[in-house]
């Protein structure tokens, strides 16, 4: 009951703001480009016996970008989505991940959605206060902002911008800097090392009281967001936590399709050697890229969200079909 409210409540408010609901395909090209997502794969009959590999989609993005380079300016998407190596209490293979976007709007515009969202979520149950594993923050009052700079020094004492030169993370002096903070071995990259200070010293202390969002990564964490013009160790990315849940990751959208190739290949590079498989890039994709507007978009993980504005304690009482044949 309290999904079906939540859906309705987030319908009607992207219906107020002008946005257009639409439907992407589940079967993709390439599924997503990221070093540690992985998707499932299939191989499709054509009429005449011959197959061609698809894979199970990590994320809209890449279909919703081309309908942007269409022509559409505010969409949104309840998208299926479905990731391998990925099972617990906050986690399912399969979900249902809220996206949008807004063309010719910077980030903070989808700042405040994401904002709004939440507590639209909290006010369709009539929730006071979401909680989980002990932590409690009100999805009503204003949001806790931080970047990631200020919150590796709150919590970590390290100088993170210090280890980034040239658009690059400096993996010596990052790993000297958590020598003492986190294990760190001799085949952990940059971003290995970025990922487990973040895990281990900055994501618990987020979203406590209120909802906290997290923002101006750095750059070699950008992923499919723009570098800020104004500092360009740093990029137009954020992602909103409450509980210490990840709820939303958001962009200030690249759309330079030149350094997003790049960005993609040193990505497959770094996934063939860690885990001995490449997808392909999606060539439609990037041609979008290079035609779209400026744009603004987020993710935000709907099944989570349910779950802390319903009072439920793990993922698989808010959806209604928990995956079968685990036993």
């Amino acid at each position: 009951m309290a999904r079906a409210e939540i859906t309705k409540a987030l319908r009607s408010w992207f219906e107020g703001e002008g946005f257009c609901e639409v439907e992407t395909g589940i079967l993709q090209v390439s599924p997503g480009n990221e070093t540690h997502l992985h998707a499932p794969r299939t191989a499709l009959a054509r009429p005449d016996g011959t197959r061609a590999v698809r894979y199970l989609r990590t994320s809209p993005e890449f279909a919703c970008k081309k309908v942007l380079a269409a022509g559409e300016s505010k969409i949104f998407e309840f998208a299926r989505v479905f990731r391998e190596r990925e099972r617990g209490e906050l986690h399912l293979p399969e979900f249902t991940m809220l996206e949008w976007y807004r063309a010719r709007q910077g980030y903070e515009a989808v700042m405040a959605d994401t904002v709004a969202i939440i507590a639209q979520a909290a006010r369709a149950t009539g929730i006071g206060k979401f909680s989980f594993r002990g932590m409690t923050a009100d999805p009503l009052a204003a949001p806790e902002r931080l970047t990631v700079a200020d919150a590796f020094g709150r919590f970590a004492g390290i100088d993170l911008l210090a280890t980034i030169s040239g658009g690059e993370g400096d993996r010596a002096a990052l790993a000297q800097l958590a020598h003492d903070k986190v294990r760190v071995v001799d085949d952990d990259t940059w971003s290995d090392i970025f990922s487990k200070i973040l895990v281990e010293h900055v994501e618990p202390r987020l979203g406590q009281g209120c909802v906290t969002l997290l923002y101006e990564y750095p750059v070699p964490e950008a992923a499919l967001a723009r570098a800020k013009p104004s500092d360009r160790r740093v990029a137009e990315r954020f992602e909103a936590y409450a509980c210490a849940i990840e709820l939303a990751n958001g962009f200030g959208e690249l759309t330079d399709a030149v350094e997003q190739r790049r960005r993609f290949s040193l990505a497959m590079d770094e996934k063939q050697r860690r885990y001995g498989e490449r997808y392909p890039l999606d060539e439609d994709f990037l041609a979008a890229v290079a035609t779209m507007p400026d744009a603004s978009g987020v993710a935000l993980g709907f099944d989570r969200l349910v779950m802390l504005a319903s009072g439920a304690t793990k993922i698989d009482q808010v959806v209604w079909t928990p995956p079968s044949g685990e036993a």
